[in-house]
Protein backbone atom coordinates (compact mmCIF):
# COMPACT_ATOMS: atom_id res chain seq x y z
CA UNK A 1 0.00 0.00 0.00
CA UNK A 2 0.91 3.82 -0.73
CA UNK A 3 0.46 6.37 0.76
CA UNK A 4 0.06 10.28 -0.15
CA UNK A 5 -1.25 13.36 1.48
CA UNK A 6 -2.39 16.26 -1.25
CA UNK A 7 -2.44 19.14 0.91
CA UNK A 8 -3.79 22.47 0.06
CA UNK A 9 -2.23 25.00 1.75
CA UNK A 10 -5.10 27.44 3.19
CA UNK A 11 -7.64 26.01 1.67
CA UNK A 12 -10.68 26.17 3.71
CA UNK A 13 -12.81 29.13 3.78
CA UNK A 14 -16.23 31.12 4.73
CA UNK A 15 -18.85 31.62 2.98
CA UNK A 16 -18.80 34.70 0.58
CA UNK A 17 -21.80 36.58 -0.56
CA UNK A 18 -19.83 37.31 -3.73
CA UNK A 19 -20.38 33.78 -4.40
CA UNK A 20 -23.66 33.21 -3.31
CA UNK A 21 -23.05 32.05 -0.08
CA UNK A 22 -20.38 29.21 -1.14
CA UNK A 23 -16.91 29.04 0.18
CA UNK A 24 -13.87 29.29 -2.69
CA UNK A 25 -13.85 25.43 -2.34
CA UNK A 26 -17.55 24.90 -3.13
CA UNK A 27 -17.52 27.42 -5.87
CA UNK A 28 -14.69 25.64 -7.48
CA UNK A 29 -15.19 23.29 -10.32
CA UNK A 30 -13.37 20.16 -8.47
CA UNK A 31 -14.25 17.55 -10.41
CA UNK A 32 -11.32 14.90 -9.64
CA UNK A 33 -12.29 15.59 -6.05
CA UNK A 34 -15.68 15.09 -5.93
CA UNK A 35 -15.14 11.74 -7.44
CA UNK A 36 -12.99 10.81 -5.01
CA UNK A 37 -15.50 12.41 -2.45
CA UNK A 38 -17.61 9.87 -3.58
CA UNK A 39 -16.40 7.05 -3.81
CA UNK A 40 -14.35 7.60 -0.47
CA UNK A 41 -15.01 9.48 2.78
CA UNK A 42 -15.13 12.57 3.80
CA UNK A 43 -15.38 14.88 7.19
CA UNK A 44 -13.50 17.38 9.87
CA UNK A 45 -10.44 17.57 11.29
CA UNK A 46 -8.94 20.03 14.03
CA UNK A 47 -5.66 20.40 13.03
CA UNK A 48 -4.76 23.74 15.31
CA UNK A 49 -4.04 22.91 19.13
CA UNK A 50 -6.30 24.72 21.32
CA UNK A 51 -4.28 28.23 22.28
CA UNK A 52 -2.24 27.62 19.88
CA UNK A 53 -1.49 30.31 16.25
CA UNK A 54 -3.06 28.97 13.38
CA UNK A 55 -0.03 28.99 11.34
CA UNK A 56 1.23 26.57 8.75
CA UNK A 57 3.96 25.51 10.93
CA UNK A 58 1.93 24.31 13.69
CA UNK A 59 -0.78 22.88 11.11
CA UNK A 60 1.24 20.90 8.52
CA UNK A 61 3.42 19.64 12.33
CA UNK A 62 -0.16 17.90 12.83
CA UNK A 63 -1.27 16.85 9.74
CA UNK A 64 2.28 14.74 9.73
CA UNK A 65 2.13 13.12 13.08
CA UNK A 66 3.71 15.41 15.36
CA UNK A 67 1.59 17.22 17.92
CA UNK A 68 2.71 20.64 18.00
CA UNK A 69 2.24 20.57 21.86
CA UNK A 70 5.33 18.66 21.89
CA UNK A 71 7.29 19.34 18.86
CA UNK A 72 6.84 22.95 17.99
CA UNK A 73 9.78 24.92 19.12
CA UNK A 74 9.00 28.26 16.39
CA UNK A 75 8.29 28.21 12.61
CA UNK A 76 11.61 30.04 11.44
CA UNK A 77 14.13 27.06 12.84
CA UNK A 78 11.95 24.71 10.83
CA UNK A 79 12.83 26.96 8.11
CA UNK A 80 16.90 27.73 8.72
CA UNK A 81 17.08 23.24 8.65
CA UNK A 82 15.71 23.54 4.99
CA UNK A 83 18.35 26.19 4.29
CA UNK A 84 20.69 24.10 5.87
CA UNK A 85 21.58 26.75 8.81
CA UNK A 86 23.60 24.94 11.61
CA UNK A 87 21.63 26.29 14.17
CA UNK A 88 23.84 26.40 17.64
CA UNK A 89 20.82 25.42 20.85
CA UNK A 90 21.54 29.26 21.70
CA UNK A 91 20.79 30.76 18.41
CA UNK A 92 17.57 32.01 18.18
CA UNK A 93 15.85 31.35 14.32
CA UNK A 94 13.46 34.41 13.16
CA UNK A 95 11.66 34.49 9.70
CA UNK A 96 12.69 37.98 7.88
CA UNK A 97 9.83 38.66 5.39
CA UNK A 98 10.09 41.20 2.58
CA UNK A 99 7.02 42.99 2.76
CA UNK A 100 5.88 46.04 0.80
CA UNK A 101 5.22 49.18 3.65
CA UNK A 102 2.99 52.13 2.70
CA UNK A 103 4.95 55.29 2.50
CA UNK A 104 4.12 57.81 4.99
CA UNK A 105 7.01 59.71 6.26
CA UNK A 106 7.31 57.88 9.95
CA UNK A 107 8.20 54.18 9.97
CA UNK A 108 5.26 53.50 12.76
CA UNK A 109 2.90 55.28 10.73
CA UNK A 110 2.75 52.76 7.54
CA UNK A 111 0.68 50.63 6.89
CA UNK A 112 1.49 46.48 5.43
CA UNK A 113 0.52 46.33 1.80
CA UNK A 114 1.46 43.13 0.79
CA UNK A 115 3.15 40.52 3.14
CA UNK A 116 4.92 38.73 -0.28
CA UNK A 117 6.13 42.08 -2.01
CA UNK A 118 3.62 40.61 -4.86
CA UNK A 119 5.21 36.99 -4.48
CA UNK A 120 9.01 38.46 -5.22
CA UNK A 121 11.27 36.15 -7.18
CA UNK A 122 13.95 34.48 -5.16
CA UNK A 123 16.28 36.36 -7.95
CA UNK A 124 15.42 39.38 -7.06
CA UNK A 125 14.97 38.89 -3.09
CA UNK A 126 18.14 37.98 -2.77
CA UNK A 127 20.35 40.57 -3.99
CA UNK A 128 17.67 43.08 -1.45
CA UNK A 129 18.76 41.12 1.25
CA UNK A 130 22.60 40.95 0.15
CA UNK A 131 22.17 44.99 -0.06
CA UNK A 132 19.95 44.66 4.00
CA UNK A 133 22.89 42.05 4.77
CA UNK A 134 26.05 44.68 3.88
CA UNK A 135 24.54 47.62 5.92
CA UNK A 136 22.98 45.28 9.17
CA UNK A 137 24.65 42.24 9.41
CA UNK A 138 26.89 41.67 12.83
CA UNK A 139 28.84 38.77 14.51
CA UNK A 140 25.32 38.58 16.12
CA UNK A 141 22.93 39.20 13.72
CA UNK A 142 23.22 36.90 10.51
CA UNK A 143 21.13 36.61 7.47
CA UNK A 144 20.45 34.28 5.09
CA UNK A 145 18.66 33.95 1.54
CA UNK A 146 15.40 31.88 1.20
CA UNK A 147 13.18 31.66 -0.93
CA UNK A 148 11.13 34.49 -2.97
CA UNK A 149 9.79 36.96 0.34
CA UNK A 150 10.64 34.55 2.64
CA UNK A 151 14.23 34.67 4.20
CA UNK A 152 16.26 34.55 7.76
CA UNK A 153 17.49 35.89 10.45
CA UNK A 154 19.54 34.08 13.15
CA UNK A 155 20.17 35.73 16.28
CA UNK A 156 23.53 34.49 19.21
CA UNK A 157 22.57 33.96 22.15
CA UNK A 158 19.16 35.43 21.43
CA UNK A 159 15.61 35.60 22.70
CA UNK A 160 12.25 33.92 21.23
CA UNK A 161 10.06 36.91 21.88
CA UNK A 162 6.58 37.07 20.48
CA UNK A 163 6.52 38.98 17.00
CA UNK A 164 3.78 39.55 15.07
CA UNK A 165 3.40 37.29 11.48
CA UNK A 166 2.82 40.35 8.50
CA UNK A 167 -0.12 38.62 7.23
CA UNK A 168 -2.02 39.00 10.62
CA UNK A 169 -1.79 42.96 9.99
CA UNK A 170 -2.38 43.36 6.43
CA UNK A 171 -3.53 46.96 5.65
CA UNK A 172 -3.14 48.25 9.04
CA UNK A 173 -0.71 50.99 10.92
CA UNK A 174 2.59 49.08 11.99
CA UNK A 175 3.47 51.20 15.24
CA UNK A 176 1.40 48.72 17.64
CA UNK A 177 3.35 45.56 15.76
CA UNK A 178 6.58 46.25 16.02
CA UNK A 179 8.86 44.38 17.90
CA UNK A 180 9.58 45.17 21.43
CA UNK A 181 13.00 44.71 21.84
CA UNK A 182 14.91 47.91 20.03
CA UNK A 183 17.75 46.51 18.11
CA UNK A 184 14.81 44.84 15.86
CA UNK A 185 12.74 47.36 15.36
CA UNK A 186 15.68 49.48 14.73
CA UNK A 187 17.48 47.19 12.29
CA UNK A 188 13.46 47.05 10.46
CA UNK A 189 13.44 50.95 10.39
CA UNK A 190 16.80 50.73 8.83
CA UNK A 191 16.05 48.07 6.23
CA UNK A 192 12.96 50.54 4.87
CA UNK A 193 15.77 53.35 4.15
CA UNK A 194 17.98 50.61 2.25
CA UNK A 195 15.53 49.01 0.30
CA UNK A 196 13.21 51.97 -0.76
CA UNK A 197 15.27 53.59 -3.43
CA UNK A 198 16.97 50.51 -4.24
CA UNK A 199 17.26 49.79 -8.07
CA UNK A 200 15.46 46.83 -8.57
CA UNK A 201 12.36 48.70 -6.50
CA UNK A 202 12.42 51.57 -8.18
CA UNK A 203 12.24 48.67 -11.54
CA UNK A 204 9.64 47.16 -9.64
CA UNK A 205 7.53 50.39 -9.30
CA UNK A 206 7.99 51.45 -12.74
CA UNK A 207 6.19 47.96 -14.07
CA UNK A 208 3.36 48.45 -11.64
CA UNK A 209 4.70 45.97 -9.09
CA UNK A 210 4.50 46.38 -5.34
CA UNK A 211 8.35 46.96 -4.31
CA UNK A 212 9.93 44.69 -1.56
CA UNK A 213 10.57 48.03 0.37
CA UNK A 214 11.45 46.49 4.37
CA UNK A 215 12.11 43.68 6.18
CA UNK A 216 9.30 42.22 8.85
CA UNK A 217 10.41 40.02 11.65
CA UNK A 218 8.51 37.29 12.84
CA UNK A 219 8.38 33.54 13.63
CA UNK A 220 10.92 33.10 16.37
CA UNK A 221 12.35 29.96 17.73
CA UNK A 222 15.38 27.57 18.82
CA UNK A 223 16.56 24.78 16.84
CA UNK A 224 13.81 21.91 16.57
CA UNK A 225 13.98 18.69 17.72
CA UNK A 226 11.81 15.62 15.15
CA UNK A 227 11.60 12.56 15.43
CA UNK A 228 12.27 10.19 12.15
CA UNK A 229 8.90 9.76 10.41
CA UNK A 230 9.97 6.39 9.24
CA UNK A 231 10.79 5.30 12.62
CA UNK A 232 7.62 6.98 13.58
CA UNK A 233 5.20 5.11 11.00
CA UNK A 234 7.50 2.71 9.31
CA UNK A 235 7.03 4.42 5.76
CA UNK A 236 9.77 5.11 3.65
CA UNK A 237 8.67 8.98 3.33
CA UNK A 238 9.35 12.49 0.76
CA UNK A 239 8.26 15.86 0.71
CA UNK A 240 7.49 17.93 -2.69
CA UNK A 241 7.07 21.36 -2.01
CA UNK A 242 8.31 24.93 -2.90
CA UNK A 243 7.84 26.25 0.75
CA UNK A 244 11.48 26.49 3.62
CA UNK A 245 8.83 25.88 5.98
CA UNK A 246 8.25 22.28 4.78
CA UNK A 247 11.03 21.57 3.10
CA UNK A 248 12.35 22.02 6.75
CA UNK A 249 10.21 20.17 8.48
CA UNK A 250 10.94 17.26 6.07
CA UNK A 251 14.79 17.75 6.86
CA UNK A 252 13.78 17.82 10.75
CA UNK A 253 11.76 14.07 9.73
CA UNK A 254 15.00 12.79 8.10
CA UNK A 255 12.57 11.97 4.78
CA UNK A 256 13.69 13.36 1.26
CA UNK A 257 13.76 16.39 -0.33
CA UNK A 258 12.11 16.38 -3.76
CA UNK A 259 13.11 19.17 -6.24
CA UNK A 260 10.69 19.94 -8.62
CA UNK A 261 11.91 22.77 -11.58
CA UNK A 262 9.75 25.88 -11.22
CA UNK A 263 7.63 25.46 -7.87
CA UNK A 264 7.48 28.67 -6.46
CA UNK A 265 4.70 28.75 -4.09
CA UNK A 266 2.70 30.82 -6.26
CA UNK A 267 -0.16 30.46 -8.38
CA UNK A 268 1.80 29.91 -11.29
CA UNK A 269 3.70 26.85 -10.07
CA UNK A 270 4.78 23.81 -11.37
CA UNK A 271 1.76 22.06 -10.54
CA UNK A 272 2.31 18.98 -13.02
CA UNK A 273 6.12 18.11 -12.09
CA UNK A 274 4.90 18.07 -8.53
CA UNK A 275 2.50 15.41 -9.64
CA UNK A 276 5.04 13.66 -11.32
CA UNK A 277 7.12 13.53 -8.78
CA UNK A 278 4.92 12.04 -6.26
CA UNK A 279 4.36 9.50 -8.87
CA UNK A 280 7.51 8.57 -9.74
CA UNK A 281 8.47 8.52 -5.78
CA UNK A 282 5.98 6.28 -4.78
CA UNK A 283 5.92 3.51 -8.01
CA UNK A 284 9.68 3.75 -9.29
CA UNK A 285 11.74 4.87 -6.15
CA UNK A 286 10.18 2.85 -3.85
CA UNK A 287 8.62 5.60 -1.05
CA UNK A 288 6.14 4.55 0.87
CA UNK A 289 5.05 7.89 1.22
CA UNK A 290 4.63 11.28 -0.06
CA UNK A 291 3.86 14.93 0.93
CA UNK A 292 1.91 16.94 -2.05
CA UNK A 293 2.32 20.34 -0.69
CA UNK A 294 0.62 23.35 -2.44
CA UNK A 295 0.94 26.75 -1.20
CA UNK A 296 -1.08 28.76 -3.92
CA UNK A 297 -4.53 28.84 -2.18
CA UNK A 298 -3.21 30.42 1.18
CA UNK A 299 -1.33 33.08 -1.01
CA UNK A 300 -4.33 34.10 -2.48
CA UNK A 301 -6.26 33.91 0.08
CA UNK A 302 -3.64 36.35 1.94
CA UNK A 303 -4.12 38.68 -1.31
CA UNK A 304 -7.99 38.49 -0.63
CA UNK A 305 -9.04 37.28 -4.10
CA UNK A 306 -12.01 35.00 -4.47
CA UNK A 307 -11.58 34.50 -7.50
CA UNK A 308 -7.67 33.67 -7.59
CA UNK A 309 -8.23 31.79 -4.96
CA UNK A 310 -10.85 29.38 -6.54
CA UNK A 311 -8.63 29.22 -9.48
CA UNK A 312 -5.82 27.58 -7.08
CA UNK A 313 -7.84 25.12 -5.80
CA UNK A 314 -9.51 24.41 -9.93
CA UNK A 315 -5.65 23.72 -10.70
CA UNK A 316 -4.89 21.82 -7.58
CA UNK A 317 -7.43 19.35 -8.61
CA UNK A 318 -6.61 19.29 -12.44
CA UNK A 319 -3.18 19.20 -12.61
CA UNK A 320 -2.37 17.56 -9.09
CA UNK A 321 -4.96 15.34 -7.65
CA UNK A 322 -6.05 13.96 -11.27
CA UNK A 323 -2.69 13.14 -12.16
CA UNK A 324 -1.70 11.60 -8.94
CA UNK A 325 -4.37 9.07 -9.09
CA UNK A 326 -4.21 8.62 -12.81
CA UNK A 327 -0.59 8.16 -12.66
CA UNK A 328 -0.83 5.53 -9.40
CA UNK A 329 -3.53 3.40 -11.51
CA UNK A 330 -1.43 3.20 -14.45
CA UNK A 331 1.38 2.07 -12.20
CA UNK A 332 -0.70 -0.92 -10.69
CA UNK A 333 -0.38 0.80 -7.30
CA UNK A 334 -2.98 0.11 -4.24
CA UNK A 335 -2.91 3.40 -2.60
CA UNK A 336 -4.57 5.40 0.07
CA UNK A 337 -5.14 9.54 -0.37
CA UNK A 338 -5.84 11.87 2.15
CA UNK A 339 -6.63 15.72 0.35
CA UNK A 340 -6.99 18.71 2.89
CA UNK A 341 -6.00 22.08 3.95
CA UNK A 342 -3.80 22.57 6.58
CA UNK A 343 -5.99 25.47 8.08
CA UNK A 344 -8.63 28.12 6.59
CA UNK A 345 -6.94 31.34 5.43
CA UNK A 346 -10.18 32.81 4.49
CA UNK A 347 -10.47 35.60 1.86
CA UNK A 348 -12.37 38.42 4.07
CA UNK A 349 -9.82 38.30 6.80
CA UNK A 350 -6.97 37.37 4.51
CA UNK A 351 -5.13 35.56 7.55
CA UNK A 352 -5.28 32.31 9.31
CA UNK A 353 -8.04 30.85 11.32
CA UNK A 354 -7.75 27.80 13.88
CA UNK A 355 -11.69 26.44 12.84
CA UNK A 356 -11.88 22.15 11.42
CA UNK A 357 -11.06 21.86 8.17
CA UNK A 358 -12.41 19.57 5.42
CA UNK A 359 -10.48 16.31 4.60
CA UNK A 360 -10.74 13.62 2.35
CA UNK A 361 -9.64 10.32 2.31
CA UNK A 362 -9.92 7.66 -0.67
CA UNK A 363 -8.92 3.92 -0.72
CA UNK A 364 -8.29 2.63 -3.92
CA UNK A 365 -9.07 -0.76 -2.91
CA UNK A 366 -12.41 -0.13 -1.52
CA UNK A 367 -15.62 2.23 -3.33
CA UNK A 368 -17.99 3.32 -1.43
CA UNK A 369 -21.08 4.85 -3.02
CA UNK A 370 -21.93 8.33 -1.52
CA UNK A 371 -23.50 11.72 -3.26
CA UNK A 372 -20.70 13.80 -1.43
CA UNK A 373 -18.81 16.39 -3.04
CA UNK A 374 -15.64 17.77 -1.35
CA UNK A 375 -16.26 20.69 0.74
CA UNK A 376 -16.62 21.98 3.65
CA UNK A 377 -20.53 22.58 3.96
CA UNK A 378 -20.77 18.68 3.08
CA UNK A 379 -17.76 17.18 5.04
CA UNK A 380 -19.02 19.01 8.23
CA UNK A 381 -22.51 17.69 7.02
CA UNK A 382 -20.77 13.69 6.77
CA UNK A 383 -20.63 13.47 10.58
CA UNK A 384 -16.88 12.29 10.79
CA UNK A 385 -14.68 14.27 12.60
CA UNK A 386 -11.29 13.92 14.12
CA UNK A 387 -10.51 15.89 16.98
CA UNK A 388 -6.76 15.64 16.93
CA UNK A 389 -5.09 16.66 13.22
CA UNK A 390 -1.51 14.55 15.05
CA UNK A 391 -3.97 11.62 14.83
CA UNK A 392 -4.87 11.99 11.38
CA UNK A 393 -1.98 10.22 10.22
CA UNK A 394 -2.35 7.10 12.31
CA UNK A 395 -6.12 7.23 10.48
CA UNK A 396 -4.53 7.34 7.04
CA UNK A 397 -2.48 4.42 7.54
CA UNK A 398 -4.47 2.03 9.82
CA UNK A 399 -7.94 2.80 8.74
Amino acid sequence: MKYVIVLGDGMADRPLEELQGMTPLEYAKTPHMDLLAATGEIGMVHTIPDGMSPGSDTANLSVLGYDPKVYYSGRSPLEALSIGVDMKPTDVSLRCNLVTLSEEENYEDKKIIDHSSGEISTEDAAILIEAVKKELETEIYKFYVGTSYRHLLILEHGQAAELTPPHDVLGQTIGQFLPKDAMLCEMMRKSYDILVNHPINVERKKKGLNPANSCWFWGAGTRPALSSFEEKTGLKGAMVSAVDLLKGIAVGASMKNIFVEGANGGLHTNYEGKAQAAVDALAKEQYDFVYVHVEAPDEMGHQGSAEKKIQAIQYLDERVIAPIYTGLKQAGEEFRMLVMPDHPTPVSIRTHTGDDVPYLFYDSTKCLHHTWKYNEKEAAQAGNRIAKGCEMIDYLISK
